[in-house]
């Protein structure tokens, strides 16, 4: 992502030291870590996507976030940014083949073209129902609802950064207070064990597609980035009361558990694909809030691996580059599970692997690592009721993140590499 000249002009004013009634500044070099920083929006209000929601077109050029009025493009080399749809809508995701986004209008799914603005209405939703996910190939929709009439007590499926154990609801509470409603609200949604239904609706022909049906809380629908015929979803609930995350084929088939607790207490979650389509990885904690990694599960080989974190430098959500060299993560406030005391910072990880030789090398031991952390930007004035979302750019040099700590939401990106 190259960046026009006029935004690389710096402040003469470090961020901390505006009024959060100023307006936020283009760019800027956090004076504690020094790494350059650019806001990427312009309407106050706007975002980047959740971190497991493909954002970017499929050449790479583009970037999609939501805005009051609608979802927009922007353009990574120019910072030029169009209206593509006029909300209210829902995105959903950007197509990783075509130049579509996807998007619920109402109860209708929609695809729109990102350059030719050209729409098309897919299909109808089955009543509560809802999509999370589009496949590699963009030919199958996948999503749930629940049958029948029960008490929805996460209103169907929680709204992206709202369905975890480390997530905290809106209020004006006490860190406590916000963790025990969460908690309870979670509790009472496994325990009604509503009756579910997974379905696919396909591109071409918007039919609809039963695929799954389970009284378990199915949530956080994944397809694979290369597979098209491989999908992940998880049973939600109290993290260490689920056995989490599963992968299967859209014709329903070949339904696989992918982490199996062997924990009192274990909790994971947070998943999300590699690039490449081979591994899953997730938040790991051995216990709940003692000991963190970041575990990553192969779905091609079985192999899998686990890298420690420190309790600072946990994040609500992690990502990966393009080539796997490289994570980020969010970090967290005090509220959070980890119970960072200094963990508001985006950061970037290089994986460290511990290598042991001959027999100690078991490929069907977990391999282990560590994951060697840099703080890329402050954090202190950000509102960690609304979650960061960190991901790469495609030309993995920008690490995207959403913010409030001018006081307005925008979408921001800081530069991987030190500013010179």
């Amino acid at each position: 992502m190259s960046l026009p000249a006029t935004r690389l002009a710096l402040l003469a004013l470090p961020a901390f030291l505006l009024h959060a009634a100023d307006p936020p500044p283009k760019s800027w070099v956090d004076p504690e870590t020094g790494h350059r920083i650019v806001r990427l929006t312009e309407e106050p209000g706007s975002a980047s996507l959740y971190f497991n929601q493909n954002g970017y077109s499929a050449d790479g050029r583009k970037l999609l976030y939501t805005a009051p009025d609608g979802i927009h493009s922007l353009d990574l080399s120019t910072h030029t940014a169009k209206l593509v749809v006029r909300g209210p809508v829902q995105i959903i995701v950007t197509g990783r083949k075509t130049p579509n986004v996807y998007y619920r209008k109402g109860n209708d799914i929609w695809s729109t073209n990102i350059e030719t603005l050209e729409s098309r209405n897919i299909a109808a939703l089955p009543p509560r129902g809802s999509i999370a996910t589009v496949n590699a190939d963009e030919t199958l929709l996948a999503g749930t609802y629940i049958e029948g009439n029960g008490q929805d007590f996460a209103n169907r499926n929680p709204p992206p950064g709202q369905s975890s154990p480390n997530a905290a609801p809106p209020a004006q509470t006490s860190p406590l207070e916000q963790a025990l409603n969460k908690g309870q609200m979670m509790e009472q949604r496994l325990a009604a064990h509503l009756p579910m239904a997974l379905f696919t609706i396909s591109t071409k022909t918007g039919e609809l597609k039963v695929i799954h049906r389970a009284t378990d809380w199915l949530n956080h629908l994944e397809f694979s980035p290369t597979d098209p015929n491989l999908l992940m979803f998880c049973h939600e609930g109290p993290w260490h009361k689920v056995d989490r995350i599963w992968t299967m084929h859209p014709d329903g088939s070949g339904i696989q558990l992918v982490h199996k607790r062997t924990m009192a207490g274990e909790i994971f979650g947070h998943e999300f694909w590699a690039h490449d389509g081979k591994t899953i990885w997730y938040d790991l904690q051995t216990p709940r809030g003692e000991d963190f990694w970041l575990a990553g599960a192969n779905v091609v080989t079985g192999e899998r691996t686990q890298y420690h974190l420190q309790r600072d430098e946990w994040s609500i959500h992690f990502n990966v580059t393009l080539d796997g060299k490289l994570f980020c993560g969010d970090g967290g406030d005090s509220g959070q599970v980890a119970r960072a005391k200094d963990g508001r910072w985006i950061y970037l990880f290089r994986p460290q692997a511990i290598q042991f030789d001959g027999e100690l090398n078991d490929k069907t031991f977990v391999q282990p690592g560590v994951l060697r952390a840099e703080k890329l930007v402050n954090l202190a004035k950000h509102n960690y009721r609304l979650e960061p979302n960190v991901s790469f750019t495609p030309d993995q040099k920008w690490v995207v993140f959403r913010s409030n700590m001018f006081g307005d939401t925008y979408a921001f990106a800081v530069e991987v590499e030190k500013s010179k």
